[in-house]
Order: C-alpha cells, then sequence, then structure tokens
C-alpha cells in the first residue's frame, strides 16, 4: 500500500535522526555513562514510544495501538534479557565502561538492519504458508522450556564460526585502540579486539531475533506495527543496559517470566485456527507475568556468589 510505504519511510527518516543525534551530539565522546544519564535515556525512550502509541490510537485505532504496545511490551521484555548475555559479552572480553556505548551504538544499527529482513521473512512466509505457524508456535514453546531449565547463562565465544572466519582472514590488533574498531600498524589495517566484541554481539542478536520475530508474529502480522514495536524496544535498549548494569543480577527470576511469556505466545499462535486470544487479555498476559517476575525477583533475593575474574580470550587460538 502507497501510505504503508510512505510510513516505513517516514519512521527510518526518524530513527536515523535521533540515531544521528546520539552518536555526534549526545555522545560524540567516550565517556562512561553514569546511572543518571541511563535512567534519564530509558525514560526518554518509553516516553517517545508511549507517545507514538498515543499517535497510532488517534490515527489509527485503539486496536492497532494495543497491538503495538503488546508488541513493544513482548519485544521489551525479550530485550531485557538479552542485556544479561550483553553483560557478559563485556566481563569476557574486559571492555572499558566508556567504550561499551559505542559498541552497543553499533550493535543495533545492525540489529536493526537484520530484524527488518527477519520481519519480511517471518510475514511473508506466515501469509503465504499460513501452516508455519505450527512451526513457529512449538519453536517457541521448546525455545521456552529451554530458557527455563537452563541454569546459568553462559557465552563462548571462542566457538563462534563467524568470529572464527574473520580471524582466519583478517588480523587483530593485540591491544584495544581506544574506541577504534579499526587501526593501521606498519601499512596494514587491522581490526580491534573491539571490532571483535561488535561481531560477537551483532551474531548474538541473530539468535535473539530467531525469538523475539515469531513471537511477535503471534501479536500482530501488520509489517508496520512489527518493525516500530521491534525498533523502538530497540532503541531503548542501550540506555537500560547501563541503568540496569549493576542491577542484573537483582532480577534472577526474569529469565523464567520471559521463558513464561515465549510459552503463552507460542500457544496463543498454536491456538489462532481455533480460538484468537484478544490483544487486551494478551497484552495483560505479558504486562503481568513480567511484572510478577520482578516481584518475585526483590521477594526472594538471589544467594551470592563468588564469580572468579574475566580472562580476555581475544588473540588465543580457537582452532
Amino acid at each position: 500500500m502507497p501510505h504503508e510505504f510512505f510510513w516505513f519511510i517516514g519512521f527510518n527518516i526518524f530513527v536515523v535522526a535521533m540515531l544521528v543525534l546520539d552518536l555526534k551530539v549526545f555522545h560524540r565522546k567516550a565517556h562512561e555513562v553514569t546511572i543518571k544519564e541511563a535512567v534519564a535515556w530509558t525514560f526518554f525512550w518509553i516516553a517517545l514510544s508511549l507517545l507514538f502509541n498515543l499517535g497510532i490510537y488517534f490515527i489509527q485505532d485503539a486496536h492497532t495501538a494495543l497491538s503495538f504496545l503488546t508488541g513493544y511490551l513482548l519485544e521489551k521484555s525479550l530485550s531485557v534479557d538479552n542485556l544479561f548475555v550483553f553483560l557478559l559479552i563485556f566481563s569476557y572480553f574486559n571492555v572499558k565502561n566508556k567504550y561499551q556505548h559505542r559498541v552497543l551504538f553499533w550493535g543495533i544499527i545492525g540489529a536493526l538492519i537484520m530484524r527488518a529482513l527477519f520481519i519480511a521473512t517471518g510475514i511473508a512466509l506466515m501469509r503465504k504458508f499460513h501452516w508455519i505457524i505450527y512451526v513457529f508456535g512449538p519453536f517457541l514453546i521448546i525455545t521456552a522450556i529451554k530458557m527455563a531449565t537452563q541454569k546459568e547463562k553462559e557465552i563462548h565465544p571462542e566457538r563462534n564460526p563467524v568470529l572464527k572466519l574473520f580471524r582466519r582472514f583478517f588480523p587483530v590488533t593485540p591491544d584495544y585502540e581506544d574506541e577504534k574498531f579499526f587501526a593501521r600498524h606498519a601499512g596494514r589495517i587491522m581490526a580491534t579486539p573491539l571490532f571483535i566484541v561488535l561481531l560477537v554481539i551483532e551474531t548474538t542478536d541473530v539468535i535473539f531475533a530467531l525469538d523475539s520475530i515469531p513471537a511477535i508474529l503471534a501479536v500482530t502480522t501488520d509489517p508496520f506495527i512489527v518493525y516500530s514495536s521491534n525498533v523502538f524496544a530497540i532503541l531503548g535498549l542501550r540506555a537500560m543496559f547501563f541503568a540496569l548494569a549493576g542491577a542484573m543480577q537483582l532480577f534472577h527470576y526474569l529469565n523464567y517470566g520471559v521463558a513464561a511469556i515465549l510459552a503463552f505466545v507460542g500457544v496463543k499462535m498454536m491456538l489462532s485456527e481455533i480460538y484468537k486470544i484478544p490483544i487486551p487479555l494478551a497484552l495483560g498476559a505479558v504486562g503481568g507475568i513480567l511484572l510478577l517476575s520482578i516481584i518475585a525477583s526483590l521477594i526472594w533475593p538471589k544467594k551470592e556468589e563468588v564469580i572468579p575474574p574475566p580472562v580476555n580470550p581475544v588473540h588465543e587460538e580457537t582452532d
């Protein structure tokens, strides 16, 4: 539809403008993001998302607005769980706090591009092969079970096939070069360990997208609503990371909440031919499960464990 095309163009122009403003004005120089700054940006992105949601309500209708809000809350809950993995990656590679924002910024650029491709593919599959819902649904339920039964989150970048392939054909500097992704040594362009971190973040997000895209397609297949709710959830991810970085261990029941949400949307997708769960009910279920997991984490705090110091494996042989 022509009007939908212009909606996409206008929305992407807005997103690019916000990203340029973020990188070139507010974070032009590398610095350690304070909790106060991170919390302020987190509230800003949430407020902007809700304002956009209000615009959908007045321009389109209440059902579409509720679909956006449900999708946004669903993607937000899934992305919050991803923050734990980002924290592990930064710790694993000993990335200084002041350089983490730059990695996440460019990681989000890549994530937005990949999500757009995944969304277009997912919607095309569902429209052409409707039976694919019986693939997506069980996949989400299996993912939920795996997430709920997984004892501890672990990362193994040295097993990352993309990273292995990159290191085979491209040299890496022995140390970080401030906030640079590439540096020139003896006339030779080399990647820095910071680019390796970005590469791990990007390839990890592909795995995250495999969960999140089928999940939101259980809520709506409207391309613009699916895309915009994903974008808003991702845009606020960096600020939320720095706001929660020191308190992530407090929400140790969050992964169970996210697992329950994935199972719920998986069942919702599989039952769609028999009974369509109303959007308000789905919104209440997603929000309620997320809230309960946070409250449970605060009421029953996790016992403290002794964590060994991280090891920087950037230059170890992986073959």
